[in-house]
């Protein structure tokens, strides 16, 4: 054990408060259950409420992560940007399945959405690139608007006893969707 460990043990975890996560009361959908939890954190002056990890995997199947911002979420799913020719859009292409990880810490609430991602078209990317701050004017045919088309998502709602209860939906026939707790083990 390194001196760093009783550090660790030590520092603050969450609020005192928390919100519940109510297995009966949950809706259908899963993407209103998102979209609640994602206003509440707009709502409460959370920073950069719309940043992500996002998890692709490289050619030799090992996970990569790194920070995203979502761009909007529409019935082609949860938008976001790259370039074609990175290796995050070399990793799409290659595998285009790919995972988000929201985490809004001063509600202790976690969500993961899984799913295929797909390409949109021309118009949109240039629109999202000339709406970025350091756009000179001209196009980038590299750039690349992606929507991630959810076929899994996990609900995480911290508690203090470290029994965080969890909701897995997936994709049930072309619209439907299941759910259930995610059972934790015991002990």
């Amino acid at each position: 054990m390194s001196d760093l460990e009783p550090v660790l043990r030590t520092l603050p975890a969450f609020p005192d408060e928390l919100p519940t996560l109510d297995p009966a009361q949950l809706p259908d959908d899963p993407e209103e259950l998102f979209r609640d939890w994602l206003g509440a954190a707009i709502d409460s002056g959370e920073r950069q409420p719309h940043a992500m990890t996002f998890i692709t995997v490289r050619t030799d199947g090992v996970p990569v992560g790194r920070t995203l911002i979502v761009k909007d979420i529409d019935e082609a799913g949860f938008h976001f940007s790259t370039h074609r020719s990175s290796r995050k859009g070399a990793e799409l292409d290659a595998h285009p399945q790919a995972s988000m990880l929201f985490f809004w810490r001063a509600s202790g609430r976690q969500v993961r959405v899984t799913g295929t991602v797909v390409a949109l078209d021309e118009t949109i990317s240039q629109r999202d690139w000339a709406d970025r701050p350091s756009y000179t004017g001209s196009p980038n045919p590299d750039w690349q608007r992606y929507a991630l088309v959810p076929s899994e998502y996990e609900f995480m709602q911290a508690q203090h006893d470290r029994k965080h209860p969890r909701i897995e939906y997936r994709r049930d026939g072309a619209n439907a969707w299941s759910h259930g707790r995610v059972a934790t083990p015991a002990g």
